[in-house]
């Protein structure tokens, strides 16, 4: 390493230009800033039920509605002044820019005599009249709850339902109703305003409780903030290359920068920690580098390959979310362990370093604690044999969350508006169908419709199918314009070339209850095709599954072949993922045992683990390897080399991660309790089984 050290000392000041200009330049990029809050859209690429969802979507030229319940302060919809309020609601949503259609218990005219519905026409309506107008809609039983205090408005934007979103978002609700809001253009609405605000306050608080941790066990401000200098301007290269390509951020990818940040700056910890160190006894900056990367070189380079390793392994599943998140956090680790190699050296070779640490608060007490403690087995063989007991208990019961709204808090806004319309229609979320029809059959073909409507009707969890066959009794010249496209519905399109869309509108179902449903459709030849965010949800689920799985056994094999081709030995390699093993056992009993359970998000946490808990083996064998020459006692004396860094890593990334609570949604929160459980097994794991599967010689010190 002299050679390398003395290149980066001497060539300092080309380097950190090189630096400057390449931050400089990722840094331009971020004005081409962009988010992407659809998280259908983000769900939908790239498995089969989200193909087919966004096919259906596209045949019949229809879009995600928003739902909006309409409750009456006083009276019922059955009387004229609240009906009027209503026709209000109807003229003030049906005017309201980038709305295509808006589907309401109060039609625009009157069926009978054609004369327009307005407010005061209502008005002076008796109550039996108004009564009987609003039953002949054909989509009454839909829209109107059986107390007719609460209505369902369908509305339906043109082309951008973000922009829709917000405005209904915005709208004064006419004297006499309330307004409730829901369907998946309201959660975009909420998620962009979140993802704003998780990228542009959150990593600025994980940076200062990163430096004070750091500080807690280095002692030294200067040193603190130099051991993340590499992954911040990690970061910033990763977000100037994801927007340099013109991709957007969502709800998932928005987490990179964090990851980065607070996992790509165990290298430059080490590194820090090594010059800090040698800094009394080597005066000299090319020694002090050389020295440093004697020591922790070799271990940057394997720790930054493991931790990319860790999120590389998320390619292999089957969820273009995941996969989008381990790419580009992989890039932004490799990026963080590139500048802790090269910059951060030419960086600190120019600064007066002071030796001592006398400000510590943490480092000597964890390096006196983890003397005594791995001095004998008993520690070691006691958190073994109590982690693999916890893991035992809980992992058996881990199940995945296939709610579609996990990223929300139970008290969030969007989650209670859901919550309402799902009680009072079955569901903020109706899925929607085919059934097979032939339009040379005209209306002699709806009864087969029909039929296969009635089955699914009869499912568990089905409240209601509509479609063009239900008007055939009731309104057939109605129904003969909607065959020939000569009448639109307020529902869209509903006639294809060979097919009628029907709308599904659910009930209380469950998993078990939507597999019915799907079977059902696979073996009926009258329905093509049963889909919706519920069955791409449900679908995700299983891939999440599958994710947890997949990522996990490609984690474990890029790390073990990574280690062994380091180590060439193979005691050492198992020595050093026996711990990881263990953590990840233990975090997927957590994840069971606190109710948090897979998700979209959680279930790729273990395979990051694997990949930044690793990192703990690889410094702690390097520095016993080291030690190991100096005689007996090398344990002991890699733990004064070795200790502070691990636990300061660590505790940073716990600690930092804290940050994750202010975001509002839940995801986050449970991202950081995850990481406080995964840093805390990983370290101390490490850090006291490692010296416990060595000869005892490791920690005898004779001198």
């Amino acid at each position: 390493m002299d050679r390398i050290a003395r290149v980066i000392v001497e060539h300092s000041r080309p380097i950190l230009g090189v630096t400057a200009l390449i931050s400089l330049m990722a840094a331009l990029m971020l004005f081409r800033m962009d988010f992407n809050p659809d998280i259908a859209a983000v769900v939908l690429e790239g498995n089969e039920q989200g193909e087919t969802f966004k096919a259906l979507q596209a045949e019949y030229a229809t879009t995600d509605p928003i739902n909006v319940v309409a409750t009456a302060t006083s009276g019922t919809f059955n009387e004229p002044e609240a009906a009027a309020a209503l026709v209000e609601l109807r003229d003030l949503l049906a005017g309201t820019d980038g709305v295509a259609q808006v589907a309401s218990l109060v039609p625009e005219a009157n069926p009978l005599t054609g004369r327009p519905i307005t407010p005061e026409v209502v008005r002076t309506l008796p109550a039996g009249a108004v009564e009987a107008l609003l039953a002949q809609n054909p989509l009454a039983d839909l829209l109107l709850d059986e107390t007719a205090t609460n209505t369902l408005v369908l509305v339906t934007p043109a082309d951008d339902g973000l922009s829709v979103a917000r405005a209904l978002d915005d709208l004064t609700a006419p004297e006499g109703v309330e307004l409730t809001l829901s369907g998946n253009p309201m959660v975009f609405a909420t998620v962009l305003d979140v993802l704003s605000f998780v990228l542009l306050f959150i990593p600025p608080l994980v940076v200062v409780l990163l430096i004070g941790t750091f500080y807690a066990t280095i002692g030294d401000r200067r040193l603190s903030a130099l051991a993340i200098f590499p992954a911040i301007i990690g970061s910033l290269w990763t977000f100037g290359l994801i927007f340099g390509l013109g991709r957007q951020v969502d709800i998932v990818t928005v987490i990179v920068p964090i990851f980065v940040i607070v996992m790509g700056s165990a290298d430059g910890l080490h590194f820090v920690t090594h010059f800090q160190g040698e800094a009394e006894a080597n005066p000299d900056p090319v020694a002090r580098v050389s020295s440093a990367l004697s020591h922790v070189g070799v271990p940057m380079i394997l720790t930054t390959i493991s931790t990319a390793a860790g999120f590389l392994s998320l390619l292999a599943t089957d969820v273009q979310p995941i996969q989008q998140l381990g790419l580009f956090a992989a890039i932004g680790i490799s990026f963080a362990g590139f500048i802790s190699f090269f910059s951060l050296p030419a960086l600190i070779s120019r600064l007066t370093i002071e030796p001592h640490h006398h400000n510590a608060v943490l480092g000597p007490r964890v390096t006196a604690g983890l003397k005594r403690l791995v001095r004998t087995r008993r520690p070691a063989l006691v958190l073994g044999v109590g982690l693999l007991v916890f893991s035992a208990i809980f992992v058996p019961r881990l199940e995945v969350d296939s709610d579609q709204l996990f990223f929300f808090k139970d008290d969030d806004p969007v989650r209670l508006a859901f919550a309402k319309t799902e009680e009072l229609f079955g569901g903020a979320t109706p899925l929607a169908g085919e059934f097979a029809y032939d339009p040379a059959t005209g209306m002699d073909g709806l009864a087969e419709v029909q039929d296969a409507s009635e089955v699914l009707e009869a499912q568990p969890g089905v409240r209601e199918v509509f479609s063009v066959a239900d008007l055939a009794t009731s309104s057939p010249e109605l129904t003969e314009g909607v065959l020939a496209e000569q009448v639109a519905l307020p529902l869209g399109d509903l006639v294809s070339d060979d097919g009628l869309r029907f709308v599904l509108f659910p009930g209380v179902f469950d998993s078990d209850d939507l597999q019915g449903w799907l079977d059902v459709v696979e073996g009926d030849e009258r329905i093509n095709v049963l889909t919706g965010m519920p069955v791409v949800w449900d679908e995700i689920a299983r891939l999440v599954l599958r994710a947890q799985l997949v990522s996990l056994a490609v984690a474990f094999a890029l790390v073990a072949v990574m280690l062994f081709a380091a180590y060439r030995r193979v005691r050492e390699t198992l020595v050093s993922l026996v711990p990881i093993a263990l953590t990840v056992l233990v975090l997927l009993g957590f994840i069971a045992a606190s109710g948090i359970q897979l998700n979209l998000l959680t279930a790729v946490i273990s395979s990051i683990v694997i990949g930044v808990g690793i990192d703990y083996a690889i410094h702690y064998v390097a520095a016993i390897d080291h030690a190991r020459r100096e005689g007996d006692g090398y344990v002991l004396r890699a733990i004064d080399r070795a200790g502070r860094p691990i636990v300061a890593n660590a505790l940073g990334i716990a600690i930092a991660l804290s940050a994750l609570w202010l975001s509002p949604l839940r995801i986050h929160a449970q991202v950081s309790m995850i990481m406080w459980v995964a840093m805390t097994v990983a370290a101390s794991s490490a850090l006291l089984l490692i010296p416990a599967l060595l000869p005892r010689q490791g920690v005898h010190d004779d001198r």
